[in-house]
């Protein structure tokens, strides 16, 4: 069965962009250019510079306008952390960093925390085996202390939800927050299929901010599922591999991996 990638990030932003539901969860998003990032920047005061067909947050950035101890512009990249006095600066900094790759720039989201570390929440959208979307699983990604993304193969921790939320929400709030995630999720899912019909299984990338309003940060069409192996409850894992075996992205095993 054919399982169908969608690389391009500002495909399927806008995409999302034509529901009225979910633009209000989605962060601006705009294309790269020297207007475009000093607009954004002048509106938000922080932003993300991305590639659009990144994976595992390589070649991420984040750009923060600052007044302290300087005016000018924080920029890090993975540990690099550099300071730019001039947006002209700046700009010849990414565009030679792009290397003629387009990239997109995205109002930044400032993260909740765990332990002074930022984190966000991945949603684990599948098509179960009667061909019904589903939310199969959720966990955090706390971040690398020194680093801006929380992938887990750039150091972020996996961990759940319940713990990652424990600080913010009680154990009641969390239910209900947890079910707007799926709701949300699915319903990304569902307009993503209808422009891309064979597609299966979506990873949502959900930032929560300080008033606790999820902004979907990124979707992959081809996310990991093994990072619920890290969880707790097994069982949450066992069901997502079980319904990517069904549809096809791993061939069946004797025994459970």
């Amino acid at each position: 069965m054919s399982i169908r990638r969608v690389k391009s990030k500002w495909a399927k932003t806008n995409i999302m962009l034509k529901s009225e539901y979910l633009r209000q969860y989605m962060p601006a998003t705009k294309l790269f250019g020297r207007a475009t990032l000093q607009s954004m920047l002048s509106e938000y005061g922080m932003v993300y510079f991305k590639p659009t067909n990144g994976t595992f947050g390589k070649g991420v950035t984040r750009i923060e306008r600052t007044t302290k101890p300087e005016l000018g512009y924080r920029y890090q990249l993975e540990k690099t952390i550099l300071f730019f006095p001039t947006f002209e600066q700046l700009y010849e900094k990414l565009v030679k960093q792009k290397k003629g790759r387009q990239y997109i720039v995205q109002q930044g989201i400032h993260l909740l925390r765990h332990m002074k570390r930022r984190f966000d929440i991945r949603v684990m959208v599948q098509k179960n085996p009667k061909n019904n979307w589903e939310a199969t699983g959720i966990i955090g990604r706390l971040a690398h202390p020194a680093k801006i993304v929380t992938n887990y193969h750039s150091g972020g921790t996996p961990m759940s939800i319940e713990r990652l939320m424990s600080d913010h929400t009680t154990s009641s709030e969390l239910a209900a927050f947890k079910n707007r995630l799926r709701k949300l999720s699915i319903t990304i899912a569902k307009n993503l299929e209808a422009a891309y019909p064979n597609i299966k299984e979506i990873g949502v990338d959900i930032a929560i901010d300080a008033k606790l309003h999820p902004w979907i940060l990124e979707v992959n069409t081809l996310p990991d599922p093994f990072i619920f192996r890290k969880l707790p409850d097994q069982s949450v894992f066992h069901k997502v591999y079980r319904y990517a075996v069904a549809y096809g992205r791993f061939k069946k095993r004797s025994s459970r991996p």
